[in-house]
This record gives C-alpha cells, sequence and structure tokens, in this order.
C-alpha cells in the first residue's frame, strides 16, 4: 500500500509515519517546509514533499497513485487550513482511496454527541480567543468535517480524546457519541491515536464512520469490557 500522510512532521504525523513504515508501506510525507528537519530520521525510507497542507498543487503531487491519504487536520491561523487541506484531499485523491482524518471530540456529525458544559464553555472561549489572537480557527475545522462527511469518498473521522505521551498501550477502543460511558476517561496515548488512524485504513467497518476514541486501558474502557464479558 502506498500511503500519503499530511503534516507528517508533527507529534501524530511522525507517529503514522512510524506504524505506516512498520506495516511495510510506502509513505509519502507532507509537512511545511521548516519543518522537513523534523523527518530526518526518515528521509531514507520515505518521499517528503515540503509546502503547505492547504497549498493545491502539493496536495494533488502528494497524493498521486496513493491507496490511503492520513491527514492531520488542524486549525491553524485564519487561513482555513482545515477545509483548504480537506477539499484538496477530496479532490485530488485517486479514486477509491481510503481517507482518514483526524479531528477533535467538538466535532458531531449527527448532534446526538452529548458535551459537559465545562467542554462546551472551554470551546467557545479557545474560539473566541484564538480568532482575536488570529492564531485557531475551529469553526473551519468543523466546516472541514461538513465538507467530507457530504462526500462519496471513502472517508473516515477520527476524533480524539485529549492525548498523552507514552509508550503505546494499544489500539484505542471507540463509540459513534460522545458521552457514550465508554469514552468517559477522555484519554488516549498519542502513539495509540496515529496507531488508530493506520489501522483505519484497512478497516471496511470504519467507512463513513465518525469514531471518537479513548485509550483501550483507561477507566470507562475496562470497565465498559467488563460488562461486557
Amino acid at each position: 500500500m502506498k500511503v500519503c500522510i499530511i503534516g507528517a512532521s508533527g507529534k501524530l504525523g511522525s507517529y503514522m509515519v512510524q506504524h505506516a513504515l512498520d506495516r511495510g508501506y510506502e509513505v509519502v510525507g507532507v509537512c511545511r517546509k521548516r519543518s522537513v528537519s523534523k523527518l530526518d530520521k526518515f528521509k531514507d525510507r520515505i518521499t517528503i514533499i515540503p509546502g503547505a497542507t492547504n497549498d493545491r498543487q502539493v496536495i494533488q503531487q502528494a497524493v498521486a497513485g496513493c491507496d490511503g491519504v492520513l491527514s492531520v487536520l488542524v486549525p491553524w491561523g485564519i487561513q482555513k487550513y482545515s477545509s483548504g487541506t480537506a477539499q484538496a484531499v477530496l479532490d485530488y485523491a485517486q479514486p477509491g482511496a481510503r481517507l482518514v482524518f483526524s479531528c477533535g471530540w467538538h466535532i458531531t456529525r449527527d448532534g446526538q454527541d452529548v458535551y459537559t458544559n465545562s467542554f462546551k464553555a472551554l470551546l467557545k472561549a479557545s474560539n473566541v480567543i484564538g480568532k482575536l489572537l488570529g492564531a485557531v480557527e475551529i469553526e473551519d475545522q468543523e466546516e472541514a468535517c461538513r465538507r467530507i462527511f457530504n462526500s462519496q469518498t471513502k472517508w473516515t473521522v477520527v476524533r480524539g480524546s485529549d492525548l498523552e505521551e507514552g509508550e503505546s498501550q494499544g489500539l484505542p477502543v471507540w463509540s459513534r457519541h460522545i458521552g457514550d460511558p465508554i469514552l468517559k476517561s477522555n484519554k488516549t496515548r498519542r502513539v495509540d491515536f496515529a496507531l488508530f488512524m493506520v489501522a483505519a485504513l484497512a478497516d471496511d467497518s470504519l467507512i463513513h464512520e465518525a469514531p471518537a476514541i479513548v485509550g483501550c486501558t483507561t477507566p470507562s474502557a475496562l470497565a465498559h469490557r467488563k460488562q461486557s464479558n
């Protein structure tokens, strides 16, 4: 399998590169020019295409011939990075390619997610402050996901809980709606978020799903497993 990883130089992206290489995939990585050096440990094993992730020509070149595309949707600045990246991937990925996107828990597909008041207050404050500073554009990530959900491609949108560093605990578990008991712990290792993204490429049951994930060894995941048994 040939895979394009958009946002390859970031923490999540570099973990995805490693997981993809571990599976024997051919990897094309996209990252900003100033971040290319962050991929030095992979430079002899992957193809690196430098450029902005919302640059349509860069994305067109990067996804050519790829069987799967992994995209980190980042709400940077006020330049419509998320929607620009998503639209370019939707437009240029080869027909039938598996498209897997990452985002946060604030994204909802069907409006049935249940958020705490503290989460909603924090999200609102982050959106307002981010706009004032010109640093974050959360609404654009929401727009990106709307476009993905409305597309006819083989997409998956992985919604991550709060992330932490640490050794892998294994493939995270998931549910369709925030507020489901299995997700209560709201914690996932970043390396395992990346693992779920890469595993989704070969999991057809996740096509047209927006799984919200949580670490498989968190208390809520273990409690759910115990109840299921």
